[in-house]
């Protein structure tokens, strides 16, 4: 809970401090936004590694490949950041670029999903009868 009023606290104030900056070096303001996400990034790693410690332990309990969870993190730290990174695009108002890393972070995740989608159609085509 205490995080979670961190959080909320370093957004309010960075909403403030946009506010005040905007109006006098408005080129300024991508810095604070920046800075308060790698801030907030930052606050939630901690959980994230919890996170991944608990995933590994059910993966080496049950027969789950490792490689598959591996990749299945990356592609989640993939639409984590790139979602960052397009919100602080559409936020200084290049709207274009943010586009544009939308798509190619759509195609990324799509490619690199290729291996868990074969893996899959595999084991579906073991279980149907022939």
């Amino acid at each position: 809970m205490d995080n979670i009023i961190k959080i909320i606290g370093i957004g309010l104030i960075s909403v403030i401090l946009i506010g005040i900056i905007k109006q006098y070096r408005p080129e300024f303001v991508i810095y604070v936004l920046l800075i308060s996400g790698v801030i907030i990034i930052y606050m939630v790693l901690d959980q994230f590694t919890n996170i991944i410690n608990l995933l590994k332990e059910i993966s080496n309990k049950t027969k789950f490949n490792n490689q598959f969870l591996g990749l299945l993190l990356k592609m989640t730290g993939i639409a984590y950041l790139s979602e960052f990174a397009i919100s602080i695009c559409k936020d200084s108002g290049e709207s274009s670029i943010a586009n544009k890393m939308e798509m190619g972070s759509k195609l990324l995740l799509i490619s690199m999903s290729i291996p868990i989608i074969s893996n899959l159609l595999e084991v579906i085509l073991k279980i149907i009868p022939k």
